[in-house]
Order: structure tokens, then C-alpha cells, then sequence
């Protein structure tokens, strides 16, 4: 399985500050906020990741990351010239993904908790054995602001 990591968007929520930088390259505490969505692919034994941003943000992360040999890992980078939604990164990972199965994580995405690599790993195999896919989210009380995930009676994912 490959990663992609979607690190676009305006971060409007954090103006000024996202003015100039991009919100994944903020620092939460003593890292970007890009190492939590790449810790949890790296958790759930992904090696091979492509990281996804604005034409202005992108060479900011190959500056950070490089090509990915210090953490064990190796990194492709990609333009996203307009935020046109999650989709458009499977568009612009077409050749990256090959034939290969692929989990999304957004770069402002933080997942924590006891179990979560257990969790990871178990939804990895769970895909490469049978195929389909696996979307994790959390509650919140307004969806409206962060996205919304609905299912159908099967609990089938019906749109996002």
C-alpha cells in the first residue's frame, strides 16, 4: 500500500499566520503538522508516499522532507494547482498509485489514541486482502465545518 498526503488549502481559519505559510508546516507543538498524518502512515507500515500541495507550499515541503531516506521512507511530490477537492488527488496520484492500493490522509489531520496502531494496521490489511477501503473519522457537533461522512443502512460509505 502507498500514502498520499493531501497538504493544500488556504487555511483560512489561521490568517494571518497561513498568509505566508502553509497550515501543515505550523508547528503543534515541537513539529510541522505535517509529521502527525505522516506518523500515522508510517505506523500503519507505509513506506512510499506521495505529498500533495500548492505550486508556492510544495517546494517548502521537499526543503523539510527531501526524499524521504532519513525516516526510512521515500517521498513524491505534486502540484495541486487549484484546492479542487480530495478526489482530484487520486487524479493527480494516478501514476504514483499504479496498481497499487492507496491510503489518503489530509496534512492537517491529527489521529491519536490507545490502539490506533493496531487499528492502522488491521484497515491495511483489511484492503489489501479484499479491496474496497476504509475512512476513519470523529464526531463532532458541527460536520458542517470539517466534512461530513454518510452511510448507507450496510454502513457503506454513500458520499463525503
Amino acid at each position: 500500500m502507498k500514502g498520499i498526503i493531501l497538504a493544500g488549502g488556504s487555511g483560512t481559519r489561521l490568517y494571518p499566520l497561513t498568509h505566508v505559510v502553509s497550515k501543515q508546516l505550523l508547528p503543534i507543538y515541537d513539529k510541522p503538522m505535517i509529521y502527525y498524518p505522516l506518523s500515522v502512515l508510517m505506523l500503519a507500515g507505509i513506506r512510499e508516499i506521495l505529498i500533495i500541495s500548492t505550486p508556492q507550499d510544495l517546494p517548502r515541503f521537499e526543503q523539510l522532507l527531501g526524499d524521504g531516506e532519513l525516516y526510512g521512507l521515500r517521498f513524491s511530490y505534486k502540484v495541486q494547482e487549484q484546492p479542487n477537492g480530495l478526489a482530484e488527488a487520486f487524479i493527480l496520484g494516478a501514476e504514483f498509485i499504479g496498481d497499487d492500493s492507496v491510503c489518503m490522509v489530509l496534512g492537517d489531520n491529527i489521529f491519536y489514541g490507545h490502539g490506533l496502531t493496531g487499528m492502522l494496521k488491521n484497515s491495511v490489511k483489511q484492503v489489501d486482502e479484499t479491496g474496497g477501503g476504509v475512512v476513519f473519522g470523529y464526531w463532532v457537533q458541527d460536520p458542517e465545518r470539517y466534512g461530513v461522512v454518510a452511510f448507507d443502512d450496510a454502513w457503506k460509505v454513500t458520499s463525503l
